[in-house]
């Protein structure tokens, strides 16, 4: 859907998952693994060629249950109480069957670093062979996140399929048009946001449609299952329309949708909004503002 060349589609899987909080039950991780895998195997039998999960698709850490001061204040997080080795194993897991399906696998998960530095909340790119090739690492945290939880990351993340290009964002960082517009001047077909599930629910659908029509490119949103009655699932197309949602019943579930270049909405963005929005931006207004007393005194009546 670049503005120079042949528009390019690919076939796009959202997926909402059951989230869970403590990442020291072995079986709670084991069965978000399993119930990933499964919904992998949807997108694939529905020929998908990508699938976006949320945010704690394999687990969300809660904030209660990680502090050295909880199970009933907030602080500091003690991730010795991760179980790292299950975690790696699920995600190994992931990452062969994205290999054995063909499939590219956008799954979020928490990144370790280097003791003592607290670990990225991110988001893995798994090629349809089966390799991470790359990670997006969320960077406007809320601040229980930096202040207890996360080290921020420090740079956006684009990557490519069949020619459609996205870009990665976490949490809620929906709240932050800024990181839109900055996935707009790179040239992005689609933004995946994946989150735990966003404040104000009706807000937060305005706001994925907003983006997605100021920006003219596709947005899909992936929170959790068990939110999904009331949180927005799904894809918006570049006009700003949803063109694909997950049932609102709670369940774990993947819509499918094909990012079509040539479709109407892609096409005008890609022709007229979003061309036109950065020309207007270049300056190109400077050569016709006038120098007219009229124009300089507010206070001039009618």
């Amino acid at each position: 859907m670049s503005e120079a060349g042949t528009p390019r589609s690919v076939r796009l899987a959202v997926a909402q998952t059951v989230v869970r909080e403590d990442p020291r039950d072995v079986e709670a991780l084991r069965e978000s693994g399993r119930a990933v895998r499964a919904l992998m195997r949807e997108a694939g039998a529905r020929g998908a060629r990508i699938v976006h999960f949320p945010e704690g698709a394999l687990c969300f850490p809660g904030k209660l249950v990680m502090s050295v001061d909880g199970p009933h204040a907030v602080g500091p997080a003690d991730w010795s109480r991760c179980q790292w080795p299950v975690l790696r194993a699920e995600l190994a897991a992931i990452a062969e069957l994205a290999g054995a399906l063909r499939l590219w696998t956008v799954i979020p998960s928490v990144h370790r670093l280097t003791e003592p530095h607290r670990p990225h909340n991110s988001l893995y790119v798994v090629s349809d062979r089966g390799e991470v090739v790359t990670r997006y690492d969320e960077r406007l945290l809320s601040r229980t996140k930096v202040s207890y939880l996360y080290s921020p990351g420090v740079s956006p993340v684009t990557f490519e399929v069949d020619g459609v290009r996205f870009g990665c964002l976490l949490g809620m960082e929906i709240h932050y048009p800024e990181l839109f517009a900055e996935y707009e001047r790179l040239d992005v077909d689609c933004v995946l946001l994946s989150t735990s599930g966003t404040p104000g629910n009706i807000t937060a659908e305005a706001q994925v449609q907003g983006h997605a029509a100021f920006n003219g490119y596709w947005v899909s949103i992936s929170g959790p299952a068990q939110d999904g009655v009331t949180a927005p699932t799904g894809v918006v197309a570049p006009d700003g329309d949803w063109i694909a949602r997950c049932p609102a019943d709670g369940s774990p579930s993947v819509a499918v949708v094909n990012l079509d270049g040539s479709s109407e909405s892609a096409a005008s963005a890609r022709t007229h909004a979003r061309p036109w929005r950065r020309e207007s931006r270049s300056g190109l207004y400077a050569e016709h503002q006038v120098n007219d007393p009229r124009s300089e005194d507010r206070t001039t009546g009618f």
